[in-house]
């Protein structure tokens, strides 16, 4: 681990955007890195979406630390403790899972790494505020929607969300997000179309990284 858990939890809240992605390919991996890297991203979720997902995620850590400094890459889809174990074993910065599991928190706790649980109810938002979450993840967000933000935000302001599910790189859609009061938004295929990957166009992924962290600024002033 590069980063402690409170800069990686200070620039989340900096940028305002966490790109979230997958690919079983290690080249891909590191062009995405890359791109979204010169696009001015600083913090980044690969997700443990495939078998060998930790294989990846080693060597694109070890390139990252070379090539994006950087860069505070994280580990995104984690739903266990041995799980959440072997990846802090790769040098993951941070851990953001799709629920929340306490026995996360005792492993990341230990070693000071943050631990991004998702919640869907503000009483699993309180839980993992109890259990020592810095920031918690609102999931699924399509379905929760910014109404739910704002709804924790009224009776809980100290609350840190980042949002996945549903977030779009359109002013529109990031409008409601931070007017409601996230902190940061999680993004994920729609940051990172099908056709674009497949295309090798890395530098349309830059320009849609500068483009969103531009709204974002834009919305926040």
């Amino acid at each position: 681990m590069r980063f402690s858990r409170i800069k990686a939890c200070q620039v989340m809240a900096e940028t305002g955007m966490v790109p979230v992605f997958y690919h079983s390919d290690l080249e891909t991996s590191k062009q995405v890195l890359k791109a979204c890297y010169e696009g001015g991203v600083r913090a980044f979720e690969f997700t443990n979406r495939g078998d060998f997902a930790h294989e990846i995620f080693g060597e694109l850590n070890k390139w990252a630390a070379k090539e994006c400094p950087d860069m505070i890459l994280g580990i995104g889809s984690i739903v266990d403790a041995g799980t959440a174990s072997l990846f802090l074993q790769l040098g993951a910065n941070f851990v953001v899972g799709p629920l929340l599991n306490p026995d996360i928190f005792k492993v990341c706790n230990r070693r000071q790494v943050a631990y991004i649980p998702g919640c869907g109810s503000v009483s699993e938002v309180g839980y993992a505020q109890e259990l020592g979450a810095e920031v918690v993840k609102v999931f699924p967000g399509d379905v929760v929607g910014p109404a739910f933000v704002k709804g924790i935000k009224a009776p809980m302001p100290w609350s840190s969300l980042m949002v996945t599910g549903g977030v779009t790189p359109t002013e529109e859609n990031l409008s409601k997000w931070f007017g409601a009061g996230v902190t940061c938004v999680g993004m994920g295929s729609n940051l990172f179309p099908k056709d674009v990957i497949a295309a090798k166009d890395w530098g349309k992924i830059t320009e849609m990284c500068k483009d969103a962290l531009a709204i974002i600024a834009k919305i926040r002033k």
